[in-house]
């Protein structure tokens, strides 16, 4: 009686381990699968986002070959800062940015808040005064003594919403 009893308990913890580990094998399996999955999902997203943003950046100055070849003898980090700077400098006038294209409506100024550079010749920039947005489509040139000049080509200020 004694035997059969071990012997029952040894085929009942045989089946046990032999069950025990075909759970596990498969259930690895699966979760291999599944982040096998994931992974390419996340793979194929971040592809996407690369793509957007090469795609929204097509017109940027760090990502236009004819426009640095232009602009060779310079550097295009240090010119971005540099144009980014001298048109910045303007924010500080008391009647507000000049190269915003308005005047001085209110108590507030229109001041140039984010400046992007589109190839050698060409800068968009968004303005406010807190109220009022517009944008604004600027000519720039890079003169002998290295000084930067600005010219106006086309702005549009935004109607105010009402609320």
């Amino acid at each position: 009686m004694k035997k059969s009893l071990f012997l029952y308990l040894f085929i009942v913890a045989v089946l046990m381990n032999v069950f025990t580990y075909k759970y596990f094998s498969t259930k690895g399996l699966d979760e291999v699968k599944t982040l096998t999955t994931k992974n390419k999902k996340l793979n194929d997203s971040i592809n996407a986002i690369s793509n957007k943003m090469y795609e929204a950046n097509y017109f940027a100055l760090e990502n236009n070959d004819r426009a640095q070849n232009y602009l060779e003898k310079y550097e295009v980090n240090e010119l971005t800062n540099n144009v980014q700077q001298a048109l910045l400098t303007y924010n500080d006038n008391p009647a507000g940015n000049k190269y915003t294209g308005q005047i001085k409506m209110n108590t507030q100024k229109f001041i140039i808040n984010k400046i992007k550079l589109l190839n050698h010749r060409w800068i968009i920039a968004d303005y406010s005064d807190g109220t009022l947005w517009g944008e604004v489509l600027l000519k720039y040139f890079i003169n002998e003594d290295e000084s930067v000049s600005f010219e106006i080509s086309e702005t549009y200020l935004y109607p105010k919403e009402l609320n």
